[in-house]
C-alpha cells in the first residue's frame, strides 16, 4: 500500500467507505459517484496501479467478488445484466466497477452515442486490412 493513494487509505481503514465485502486481499465498497445505486468498486488491498499488473490469482478473486455482487444486484434491483469493467481514470489503483444496468446505455462509451441516449451509433469500422494488422500485432508475444 502507498501512503497517499486514496484506495490504499480506504483499505487501511483511514478513510470511510460503505464496504459491501472485505477479506484479506480485496475490498468492495460503494462508488461515491455511482452510475446507478449499487455501483460498487472492487479493489485489491495491495497497491497495483494498472489492472494488468494485478497477479492473476488476485485478479481471479476480484472477478469472483464481482460475480457475487452481480448476482446480488440482479436479485435486489431486478436487472437483467450487470456490467463489470476496469478503469484507472481518476484513482491510480487498479479497481473494477460493478454496475447494475437499468438502461442499455448505463455504461456505454460516448463514442456510441452520436445519436443521443435513445439511439446507437457504431463507431467507424476499420478496413479488413487494418483489422488483420491490429490482430497480428495483438497476437504477438
Amino acid at each position: 500500500m502507498t501512503q497517499n493513494c486514496l484506495f490504499c487509505r480506504i483499505a487501511r481503514g483511514e478513510l470511510p467507505a460503505h464496504v459491501v465485502h472485505e477479506d484479506d486481499e480485496i475490498m468492495a465498497f460503494l462508488d461515491l459517484h455511482p452510475i446507478r445505486p449499487g455501483h460498487a468498486l472492487v479493489i485489491p488491498k495491495a497497491h497495483h496501479v494498472w489492472f494488468e499488473d494485478v497477479p492473476a490469482p488476485l485478479a481471479a478473486r476480484i472477478m469472483e467478488c464481482s460475480q457475487m455482487l452481480a448476482r446480488r444486484m440482479k436479485r435486489l434491483y431486478g436487472v437483467e445484466r450487470v456490467a463489470m469493467f476496469f478503469t484507472g481514470i481518476h484513482v491510480p489503483h487498479a479497481h473494477a466497477h460493478v454496475v447494475p444496468m437499468h438502461e442499455v446505455h448505463d455504461v456505454t462509451s460516448q463514442a456510441y452515442l452520436a445519436e443521443g441516449l435513445t439511439g446507437f451509433s457504431a463507431p467507424p469500422r476499420l478496413s479488413e486490412e487494418e483489422m488483420a494488422r491490429v490482430a497480428r500485432e495483438l497476437a504477438r508475444d
